[in-house]
């Protein structure tokens, strides 16, 4: 059975995803792995092992593989494309020295890593609709800089030392689980509890921008799945371009509509986030992950609709 470190396992996607893995490889397989501070809480905690394991100490996170005998590290430590631009010493420091560690005690000990791109790789110069795997990159922010740099780092590590890395560019995540975290895209988590809550919801996004987006369990499975690919099928092995919907805030705003007729949007434009936005793909082209290790979405805009509500009204006390 194959035994995993989750790096940031207290994060937004790393509580869902550490979650997701214990049930799939059991709990005592799978390592919750966070620093200081951020320590797991309640059921993370309780259900299976967690270690100290901070990237920017590389002989930590040597001594944790070795102590669980590790295969696999899903590494999630990064600051969100908002955050980041505040601390761009900090993102950098985190996202890729802190990889360069984990890919030295990948290859060290023979680890598969998996370290997650974004929609935030690309950049103005980038062809916006239909975005092909391969194209030019060039971000404007430090958070693309950076995921850019990932992206060519586990690349490199792959065709120089052999270590197994892959990744995906993870669109927006939706989910209902974990509060938003500083990212361009979060006014679509943030308007679902606007709407459920009975508010009037600001959105700092400009009417007709167009992002990539994808439900939680979506992101948990490609997360996943990408990991267990054959490995004989990848042409690509990392930034794999994945999706499931594309909308722009009224388009969000008017499937919401469909099941809160009173819900009311406005708009108060946040020129950081616009400008970051503005510089993403409007649709990105996935026909590489579909082909190459069977990616397909099973959640579009109404079904995440649905759910998205129905699981909130019941975390909120709604129902």
């Amino acid at each position: 059975m194959k035994r995993i470190l989750v790096i940031g396992s207290t994060g937004q996607i790393g509580s869902e995803l550490t979650r997701e893995l214990r049930k799939q490889y059991g709990n005592s397989n799978v390592v919750a792995g966070y620093i200081v501070g951020a320590e797991p809480k309640g059921e993370l905690k309780e259900c299976g092992p967690s270690e100290i394991a901070d990237v920017t100490d590389g002989e930590m996170i040597a001594n944790v593989v070795k102590k669980h005998n590790i295969d696999a590290i899903y590494n999630l430590a990064a600051l969100l494309s908002v955050v980041a631009e505040s601390k761009p010493k900090l993102a950098w420091k985190i996202g890729i020295d802190g990889l360069w560690n984990i890919l030295e005690v990948a290859r060290e000990n023979n680890c598969q890593v998996f370290t997650p791109s974004s929609i935030g790789s690309f950049g103005l110069s980038t062809p916006h609709m239909k975005t092909p795997q391969d194209t030019i990159q060039r971000p404007l922010t430090i958070y693309g800089v950076s995921k850019v740099t990932t992206e060519l780092l586990s690349d490199y590590y792959q065709k120089k030392y052999g270590t197994d890395t892959r990744s995906v560019r993870f669109p927006g995540i939706i989910s209902y689980v974990t509060p938003p975290g500083g990212g361009t895209t979060d006014y679509a988590v943030d308007i679902y509890y606007s709407a459920v809550r009975g508010e009037k919801f600001v959105c700092p996004i400009k009417k007709g921008t167009m992002m990539d987006m994808m439900y939680m369990p979506d992101a948990l499975r490609a997360a996943i799945t990408i990991m267990e690919a054959d490995p004989t099928r990848l042409i690509h092995h990392n930034g794999f371009n994945i999706t499931a919907m594309s909308f722009a805030p009224e388009t969000i705003y008017a499937e919401i509509k469909k099941l809160k007729p009173d819900f009311e949007m406005v708009y108060d434009v946040d020129p950081l986030k616009q400008s970051i936005a503005e510089s993403w793909p409007d649709k990105m082209d996935d026909t590489c992950a579909r082909r190459e290790w069977g990616w397909a979405p099973n959640y579009d805009l109404r079904r995440m609709t649905i759910d998205m509500l129905h699981n909130l009204e019941i975390k909120l006390g709604k129902k």
